[in-house]
């Protein structure tokens, strides 16, 4: 054998070598692709974003379901009534430290580390008047008209993935506040591929950084809806997305800014970030259905921003059933269990039901709710939730935490980071860093809480946690 063709044959084995290593490679090097520049991507060139996006699809396919849960017994039943019965009559019951298989474990200093129930979920003391205030006239609710607009709410385009800091802005630009898009979003999520922002962190923005005042509640409804409008305050709501342009994959999440209702259309008008329309003046037209249809995936939950003269004004249009926690829990349970009695195929009833119950145990300490809670979740993993959900809603492993299921938080987490947008979620690293801990694994969970940090290093929940164990 000649030189030349020993030269042909090496060549031909060393190209096989790196192709095999190419192709080994290949998922790897797809996930890494910022979503930015994928989106940049389908905007300059449709048609070859279609092909780039078939090719990844084909090598990373997109998460499409999330692991079922193991029923190691007879699958449990959910008890709601009589939940919700111990939450009214014994509101301070604690579970005891008896060891049981379901037993809420003991606490650790990164449970301390949570998200919003930190701020928002546990009941505080309030101190005692040292005097009679004086009455304070509570404004009257003058009766609606059947259709109403605010007028100048100007729209902006969202960034990728942005579209949490560009609805805030929004609404903070009509009430004069001069906050751009970037100067929210350096804040709220640093890293441009972070995926998620939550109602609680836009709400805490204004409260924080601007001289606004914001409260965010779940358990909305359109007729409320319609009342903060007719009052000149614009609502933010949290809702489901299904996008239909080329190369679009499954469902989102995704915020919308609600300035307009017409009665007689049965219309509500919104400045959707993303979407645009011929006369951005108008907004988006959205049917009294489809609002309806869609804000149930988020627990009809919304936030409104209003001037610090405007707090009993907002409180009247709440009302008591959602000013106070445990009843705003209770009636969005109640709600929960009536959608699933209509359709019981409906995952998104089933997990609103879990997060109510879940935060009804955060409020009441009693250990029943976080049960139930956990087979709730586990019901709309079965019907196939979208497990994109998981990018924004998070008490799914608040309550497995606390009924003791922590394999189950690490197999739900190993299944969200496994698609690119899911690695880009620093929630998802702080559960994953709390399942490990009550695993044993210190060092395996101050390395998740190190992740969710240079994800986002203002997400202070995961800073406590690792300070908890440093």
């Amino acid at each position: 054998m000649n030189t030349k063709t020993k030269g042909i044959i090496l060549a031909v084995v060393v190209g096989q070598v790196l192709l095999i290593v190419g192709l080994l490679a290949l998922p790897r090097v797809v996930m890494a692709i910022p979503g930015r520049y994928r989106v940049a991507l389908e905007e300059r060139s449709p048609f070859l974003s279609e092909i780039a996006e078939e090719v990844i699809h084909q090598v990373a396919p997109a998460v499409t379901a999330l692991p079922a849960p193991n029923f190691s017994t007879e699958r449990p039943q959910i008890t709601i009534p009589s939940s919700i019965a111990a939450a009214i009559n014994e509101p301070t019951v604690v579970p005891t430290a008896t060891a049981r298989p379901t037993e809420a474990p003991i606490e650790s200093p990164a449970e301390e580390a949570e998200t919003e129930e930190t701020a928002e979920d546990i009941p505080t003391s309030t101190p005692e008047p040292t005097s009679t205030p004086e009455p304070t006239p509570t404004p009257t609710l003058e009766p609606r008209p059947s259709a109403y607009r605010i007028e100048g709410v100007q729209r902006i385009q969202q960034a990728f993935n942005n579209c949490g800091p560009a609805n805030l802005t929004q609404v903070l630009n009509w009430h004069g506040d001069t906050t751009t898009q970037d100067v929210a979003a350096a804040y709220l999520k640093p890293n441009p591929e972070d995926r998620n922002v939550s109602p609680w962190q836009l709400s805490d923005y204004v409260n924080d950084f601007t001289l606004l005042r914001s409260t965010v509640h779940s358990n909305g409804n359109l007729e409320m809806l319609k009342q903060f409008i007719a009052n000149d305050l614009p609502v933010v709501v949290e809702k489901g997305y299904e996008p239909n342009t080329p190369g679009a994959l499954g469902w989102f999440g995704h915020y919308l800014t609600v300035f307009g209702y017409d009665d007689d259309l049965e219309e509500f008008y919104g400045m959707d970030t993303y979407l645009t329309v011929a006369d951005p003046a108008r907004g988006q037209a959205n049917s009294y259905a489809d609002i309806e249809y869609y804000w149930q995936h988020f627990n009809y939950q919304f936030y409104v921003v209003y001037e610090p003269g405007q707090e009993e004004l907002v409180n009247q249009i709440l009302g008591p059933e959602l000013l106070d926690p445990l009843t705003m829990w209770e009636g969005a349970a109640v709600r929960a269990q009536e959608a699933i009695d209509e359709d019981p195929e409906n995952a998104f009833a089933w997990f609103n039901l879990g997060t109510a119950l879940t935060h009804m145990g955060k409020i009441t300490g009693n250990l029943e709710f976080y049960e139930n809670g956990a087979t709730a979740f586990d019901e709309a993993r079965v019907i196939s939730l979208p497990p994109r959900m998981l990018w924004y809603e998070h008490q799914m492993y608040f309550a497995y935490m606390r009924v003791g299921r922590y394999q189950d938080m690490i197999d739900i987490t190993d299944t969200i980071l496994a698609e690119q947008g899911g690695q880009n979620v620093e929630e998802t690293y702080l559960y994953r860093g709390h399942a490990l801990l009550y695993l044993g694994d210190v060092a395996g969970a101050a390395a998740a809480y190190t992740r969710a940090l240079e994800l986002n290093e203002n997400f202070y929940p995961a800073q406590i946690a690792l300070d908890s164990i440093s």
